[in-house]
């Protein structure tokens, strides 16, 4: 992976860097996501198998493919969607517009295509233009609860038909947002604390056309 394609500086997202061995092992005995895999990815995202999702996120943390999905309304404005409060990492952080893990065998797509229809009842027939427009490479920290390691993906889609059925479970709130301004302006929006992962993304989404 190129120096531009890396992002991977060690920086906590919100609180002290690292997570406790103690409370990362009683979570793990729990915790939904250690029964559930992610895709274990070398830098240039080739995939060396699968890993415990909870291992993943806890303690140094093993990199992982990751994918988010950036959807926008043909007049220049991008949906951002809150996080629920129930997430273990970045909890009512807002991204945009989702942002999850491909199972194994499923292309980026494909989970993109998934994630959209569960958490915001998006359909395929809502947008015809979801590709995957950059990939990078992250290492971020969460407060003591554990980090993010990712080689994220993102896709890109404007949405023709803007109808939405956010699952409450999964999206705290929705937000439409002038994208240029959000990035150009961010103490314009700095009530909003944004996701890592989707102000990397925004940022080299903007360098690539500037």
């Amino acid at each position: 992976m190129s120096s531009r394609q890396a992002e991977a500086a060690e920086t906590p997202g919100g609180g002290s860097e690292g997570a406790g061995e103690d409370g990362d092992e009683a979570a793990a005995a729990t915790h939904e996501n250690a029964r559930q895999q992610v895709i274990r990815v070398d830098a240039d995202d080739n995939a060396e198998g699968l890993v415990n999702r909870l291992e993943a996120h806890t303690g140094e943390g093993i990199r992982h493919r990751a994918f988010t999905t950036l959807l926008f309304d043909g007049d220049g404005n991008i949906l951002l969607a809150q996080r629920s409060r129930e997430k273990r990492l970045w909890d009512t952080y807002w991204d945009g517009t989702v942002a999850s893990h491909p199972r194994d065998g499923q292309t980026q797509v494909e989970a993109a295509e998934e994630r959209l229809a569960e958490e915001l009842g998006v359909t395929p027939d809502q947008y015809d233009d979801l590709e995957v427009t950059d990939r990078f490479e992250y290492r971020r920290f969460y407060l003591d609860e554990g980090l993010e390691h990712e080689v994220c993906a993102v896709l890109q889609a404007t949405l023709s038909d803007t109808s939405l059925d956010p699952d409450p479970a999964e999206v705290e709130g929705l937000l439409w947002a002038p994208y240029d301004r959000l990035h150009d302006q961010p103490r314009a929006y700095r009530q909003l604390r944004l996701c890592p992962w989707f102000e990397i993304a925004m940022r080299r989404d903007r360098d690539d056309r500037d």
